[in-house]
């Protein structure tokens, strides 16, 4: 979700740093981390593996952050579009953070546990700091934290099979996407969440950092999990269509120009009670000046982020945040942004590569389709 690098002089670890190394992680440094960008066997294997089977992901860099009481979840809704007030125990919400302009400070993922906490916020790595402070305000600081807990992904069609053999209570049977339960995996105490950043079925599991290396060992004694990296969730994502913090948003994107109006309650913008409304209003009413598209490359050469993105007069009309190799379509493709008059499906582009116009068009998103599970859909 983010990809911008922290100020701090030293990179931090996570907990499964020694095990990332023995296990042929290539580390490199994200968010102000060293994670793995990759294992011995490549980006391509580790984004196919994903897709066919299960993979695992150190997420542990991205902020956990515990909200507790009335007081503090008001506090969170002044500054998000969505309805936070009506989640039910174990639901869980896609958000964004907004400034007063209506720029997203961050997307994140709002948790009502079943039990325990009122809310449990996971936030970007790079930004996690910056976001407690703006929720926390004036509130009391017992109110709100962020919380010392690691986070492991499973993504995949086969997440399901290997969760459902470790987890309490057939719980995999009760959880539809975005939702969540405090149960047990072999013993250990877990959050465990049905949500990701793949597109795929698949979980994401905070737990104490004193287990988790325990439980990473456990979920890989299946032939099915295999270790992937950061290149391969970025991959992954971008097949699916998922918005990257510092590429497809920051704090000069709003969320309607990004696709995510889905993400701004009706009721609560009527109320104009939260940062940006009046902005997102305007928006909704008369189209933002631009819009993130999907755009697939009638060429072998990939667009990386900042590529220009010309109309077939030469104008240019806007430019590529992310965009790379799909491993899935054997073929570029890439997201950004373009004038509004030009945001829809089938316009021809070109994006300019080392100086050499190629031939493009915008598509539908997802480029790959996503699986997720609801309740009643198991496999």
């Amino acid at each position: 979700m983010t990809a911008n690098a922290s100020a701090n002089a030293s990179p931090r670890r996570t907990t499964l740093y020694d095990w990332h190394i023995a296990n042929g992680g290539k580390m490199v440094e994200f968010a102000g981390y060293e994670m793995p960008i990759q294992y011995p066997s490549g980006i391509m294997t580790e984004h196919l593996h994903t897709r066919e089977h299960a993979g695992l992901f150190d997420v542990s860099h991205m902020g956990q952050i515990v909200l507790r009481g009335s007081e503090a979840v008001a506090a969170l809704e002044k500054h998000v579009p969505s309805d936070v007030q009506s989640l039910k125990p174990g639901q869980m919400r896609y958000s964004t953070l907004l400034n007063e302009w209506g720029g997203v400070i961050d997307d994140l993922i709002i948790v009502r546990p079943d039990t325990g906490y009122d809310l449990w916020v996971i936030v970007n790595a790079s930004r996690k700091e910056h976001d407690l402070a703006i929720i926390r305000g004036k509130l009391p600081s017992n109110l709100i934290e962020l919380v010392n807990r690691d986070l492991i992904a499973l993504q995949g069609p086969h997440a399901t099979h290997v969760i459902r053999a470790l987890a309490d209570n057939d719980v995999v049977e009760k959880l539809g996407f975005m939702n969540s339960t405090w149960t047990k995996m072999s013993g250990i105490p877990v959050l465990l969440m049905r949500s990701g950043y793949t597109g795929e079925d698949g979980f994401e599991i905070s737990v104490d950092p004193q287990s988790t290396e325990t439980l990473v060992s456990i979920l890989m004694q299946d032939t099915d999990v295999k270790p992937i990296g950061l290149g391969a969730r970025d991959t992954l994502r971008l097949e699916a269509g998922l918005c990257l913090y510092g590429h497809e948003l920051n704090e000069k994107t709003t969320p309607v120009e990004a696709g995510l109006k889905w993400v701004v309650n009706k009721a609560r913008l009527s109320e104009g009670e939260f940062a940006g409304a009046s902005i997102l209003e305007s928006e909704l009413l008369n189209l933002p000046e631009r819009s993130r598209v999907g755009i697939m490359v009638d060429d072998k050469a990939p667009a990386r982020e900042g590529t220009e993105i010309q109309n077939t007069k030469g104008e240019k009309v806007g430019e590529v945040t992310s965009g790379g190799f799909s491993p899935t379509l054997q073929k570029p493709i890439a997201m950004g942004y373009v004038d509004k008059h030009l945001a829809v499906n089938g316009t021809r582009l070109q994006l300019i590569v080392r100086g050499r116009p190629l031939p493009a068009r915008i598509v539908p998103l997802p480029f790959v389709p996503h699986r997720y599970i609801n309740k009643g859909k198991m496999p």
